[in-house]
């Protein structure tokens, strides 16, 4: 656990065993040979007590004897015998995010026999889980207790007034946060604050953390203010919505106050003056709570501080000296606001403060701070965790960080640093976690910047593509550290594999993406790794050879093997991962078999752009959380699988450019979630099955360059939320039937190439997703989604349709290489986003409408060969000869041809 996970948690027991150590110096504990013995009494009370609980893991099996001291959890006073003492803490009260924690928790009721007790002191059932039963009223009459903790252990309802009778009491932990399927339900409560004035002379400790406190309104912290000797208190997430500016006048019973934790409530308040009359704080933590504001100067008042949390709340200004001036000052975290400025002054207070060279952390995340890091960072020669990743930093780190001796994390991620990294990085002994990412650095990193970083584990570093960042190490160097996680993007690395990677043999994450690899990677590293490695990206390098077989990674959950040069057959890898993808390789062969018992979690594959050749193997059907297949461009062969099962998560399957042949599944459209059906560039035939009408997620269909025949069908309409239909280069034929027109969520409509015939369907303006520009919800990768209609190379004829021209946000009209007449609609400058028109090879005759110069995104024109005639509009801003040629009667510019005076009164506006 890093130190600054330490300091989030709630307060430690530390405080708790101190009260302890004193309620135990109380009582005459005797000496070793003068052993309590037990009450029967008192025994009694225990085992009434333990017949009221429930114990799955047996932890009181020891609770039988006629002893009840020598009982598990259980203390008595050497010199009375009476018990004083109950510990019955959850064991495993660390696992609370596993089945050892519920199975090792003690619940059922808590039974009034331990009023019985008289001298109990100490009573700690916390970590247990009592199912939301509330508090017993009867704790209350205990009146002996000095400790009382129940937190962690499922308890709701009110909390009962009657633990205001403890007048005895000097430790009270209620914190409330559960186990459950919602961390942050929140089921205690306290409507009324007043029974803690009971406890106004001696409670020194309260953690009422998850209780909720909004029904305590406005007089919570008087209520508060009345305990004389707290020193200690955390109201973490307690529903509390105001903060008082002005302290009651009982603010001085609060004087002894060390630590305080408010974190997480929604005040919206600035930082109120009364804190800084707090002199004794050691400890203040207002995280999450929208505070509002500059930091005041006040907190130079608390002298004694030593950690300060003020993160994610709404403050702004520039970080004051103020801070830096605080002479204790170990942990501080004000990430998550809205500073912004310089942090110089900052820090230039830090490095002139003495005291503060025993400043340990220092978080200043996600603000918005920007200028270059000053040379007085390094003055922070104690410092082990300096964070200021999400941030504007520019230029090079200072040289002076090779001070920074204690130094265990650095991360200056998500910046914009467009200098140089400094060799004097190298000197920090005792650097854990170096994180670099996201900038836009620049240089040479050598040996000396690692040369002594003998206790790195986590090394991640990008810069922008476009940026220099090289690694000039030895390739036969092998470093001092052995990493967990590397994470190098956009940097050169190679061409070698060189050794100081090779010999990293305890990585669990591993990310060398757009390095420059270019060798072959040793079959004996991925042995090496396989055993912990959990992610494994080697993308978009040029890395080669073949990758070893049969190897098991048992904990590895995703793989990026994309965009190299490895060949050979699939990797007959075991593993539980749910990302494959090995596209843009030179892998080969066939695919296994038995692919769902080597890879059985799989949910992404991504193969395309390989030489995989054979059948696509059935077993495909057995993944059933499988969501997206891609095998787009390989030598596939053989029929599609026949297995689908409507179990199944698939939504995306494209298989396209291969040489898959007979018919398309019928069980396709068995898959209820299918949206994704990309099919082209295949030699499949037969008619689109009938069974793809209940297809009725489907988005996108491409199912062009095939063999396919028939005539459309006309429920494709029924397909509401079809986005792209693309049908082109097969031997449909018959007419467009007029049903096609009322697909409400059509943009995309490619019939070209076929053998259909008939009229320009009249109707093609009634498809409203493009009159009404309506956003496509899903999107394929691969594909481009504009709205578009390509009939071309069919055998139709008649006009355009006037409907046509409704179709405002068209991008795309292609009818060329058919029979189509008349003439271009004088306003087919109605069509505002068309980009492309093509209306070639047809017989389109009369002038060049004027308007069409009007649709200033148009940037791909085709009229060639028809019967246009007349003068080639001026403000046409197309230039190329090509596009106008085949009309024998058109003339102008950019055509050799020049108008006689009759051919330039020949006007279209």
């Amino acid at each position: 656990m890093n130190l600054k996970l330490k300091l989030k948690l709630r307060p430690s027991f530390f405080f708790s065993f101190l009260v302890f150590i004193f309620l135990l110096k109380k009582p005459d504990l005797g000496s070793a040979s003068n052993s309590p013995k037990c009450i029967s009494s008192q025994r009694q009370a225990l085992l009434t007590f333990k017949q009221s609980l429930t114990d799955p893991s047996g932890r009181l099996s020891s609770w039988s004897g006629p002893d009840c001291c020598k009982w598990r959890g259980v203390g008595c006073d050497r010199r009375t015998s009476y018990v004083i003492k109950i510990d019955l803490r959850n064991p495993n009260q660390t696992l609370r995010r596993n089945g050892e924690f519920r199975k090792g928790s003690l619940g059922g009721m808590i039974n009034p026999s331990l009023t019985r007790l008289k001298f109990l002191s100490y009573l700690d059932l916390s970590s247990n889980d009592f199912n939301f039963t509330e508090i017993p009223e009867f704790l209350g009459h205990i009146v002996s207790l000095r400790y009382l903790n129940l937190s962690f252990s499922s308890f709701s309802g009110e909390v009962p007034a009657s633990l205001g009778n403890l007048s005895k009491l000097e430790s009270l932990d209620l914190y409330a946060q559960t186990f459950s399927d919602d961390l942050f339900t929140i089921n205690l409560r306290s409507g009324n604050l007043g029974w803690l004035s009971g406890l106004s002379s001696s409670l020194t400790y309260l953690n009422m953390g998850f209780v909720s406190l909004r029904g305590a309104g406005e007089v919570w912290l008087e209520d508060l203010s009345r305990l004389e000797k707290l020193k200690e208190l955390h109201l973490f997430s307690c529903e509390i919505w105001n903060l008082p500016l002005s302290f009651p006048s009982s603010s001085a019973n609060l004087k002894l106050l060390e630590v305080l934790d408010l974190s997480r409530n929604s005040f919206i308040s600035p930082i109120p003056n009364w804190l800084f009359d707090l002199t004794s704080l050691r400890k203040l933590f207002l995280q999450s709570v929208r505070l509002q504001g500059t930091i005041s100067p006040g907190f130079k008042k608390l002298k004694l501080l030593e950690t300060l949390d003020l993160s994610k709340n709404e403050l702004s200004g520039e970080i004051p000296a103020v801070l830096g001036d605080l002479p204790q000052l170990k942990h501080l975290d004000l990430s998550e606001n809205s500073f912004e400025g310089q942090i110089h002054r900052f820090l230039d207070a830090l490095s002139k403060n003495k005291g503060n060279s025993s400043l340990l952390s220092l978080s200043l995340m996600f603000d918005r701070l920007e200028g270059t890091l000053p040379e007085s960072l390094g003055a922070l020669r104690n410092l082990q965790i300096l964070e200021l990743t999400g941030n504007s930093f520019t230029g090079s780190i200072p040289s002076s960080v090779g001070n920074m001796a204690s130094l265990k994390k650095l991360d200056l991620s998500f910046n914009s640093m467009n200098g140089k990294i400094p060799e004097s990085l190298g000197k920090l002994e005792e650097l854990v976690d170096l994180n670099l990412m996201e900038n836009k650095w620049e240089g040479v990193l050598l040996k000396s910047h690692f040369v002594n970083l003998r206790s790195l584990k986590s090394f991640t570093l990008a810069t922008e593509a476009n940026r220099s960042l090289v690694f000039k190490v030895p390739s036969t160097w092998v470093p001092p550290f052995r990493l967990e996680l590397i994470r190098i993007e956009n940097c050169q690395i190679g061409p070698s594999f060189p050794m100081w990677l090779q010999v990293q043999n305890k990585l669990n994450s591993v990310t060398l993406r757009n390095t420059g690899i270019a060798d072959k990677i040793p079959h004996s590293w991925f042995s090496i790794i396989a055993a912990g490695v959990t992610e494994l990206y080697l993308e978009n390098n040029r890395i080669k050879g073949t990758l070893p077989q049969n190897l098991v990674f048992p904990n590895l959950a995703a793989f990026d093997l994309s965009s190299n040069n490895f060949q050979g057959p699939f990797p007959r890898w075991t593993t539980y991962a749910t990302e494959l993808y090995l596209y843009q390789n030179n892998f080969s062969g066939s695919l296994p078999a038995d692919i769902h018992v080597l890879m059985p979690q799989l949910k992404n594959i991504k193969l395309f752009q390989n030489s995989f050749t054979g059948k696509i193997p059935s077993s495909l059907c057995e993944l059933t959380g499988l969501e997206t297949l891609n095998l787009r461009n390989n030598r596939f062969s053989g029929s599609l699988p026949k297995c689908w099962r409507p179990s199944s998560e698939l939504y995306e399957i494209d298989a396209s450019e291969n040489s898959i042949s007979g018919q398309i599944p019928e069980s396709l459209c068995v898959l209820p979630r299918l949206s994704v059906l990309l099919l082209n560039q295949n030699a499949l035939e037969g008619n689109i099955p009938d069974t793809f009408q209940n297809c009725s997620g489907i988005t996108h269909v491409h199912l062009g360059g095939n063999k396919l025949t028939g005539k459309l069908p006309s429920w494709l309409s029924k397909l509401s939320s079809l986005s792209m239909l693309r049908l082109p280069s097969n031997s449909f034929d018959g007419q467009i039937p007029d049903d096609l027109c009322s697909a409400p969520s059509l943009h995309i409509l490619d019939l070209s190439e076929n053998k259909l015939s008939g009229p320009v369907p009249k109707c093609i303006g009634n498809l409203t997703a493009i009159v009404q520009g309506k956003s496509v919800d899903e999107y394929y990768e691969y594909q481009e989604i504009r709205d578009s209609i390509n009939l071309s190379g069919n055998n139709m004829y008649g006009e355009i349709p006037a409907g046509i021209l409704d179709l405002t946000y068209l991008r795309i009209l292609n009818l060329s290489r058919n029979s189509v007449a008349g003439s271009i609609p004088g306003n087919i400058s109605k069509l505002g986003h068309l980009e492309t028109l093509d209306l070639s090879s047809n017989r389109f005759s009369g002038a060049i409408p004027q308007s069409l110069a009007a649709i200033s995104s148009l940037h791909t024109l085709n009229l060639s060969y028809n019967k246009l005639e007349g003068s080639i509009p001026k403000q046409l801003k197309f230039k190329d000869p090509s596009i106008y040629i085949g009309n024998e009667l058109l003339c102008g510019k950019p055509l050799s041809k020049k108008c006689t005076r009759k051919q330039q009164n020949v006007v279209v506006n």
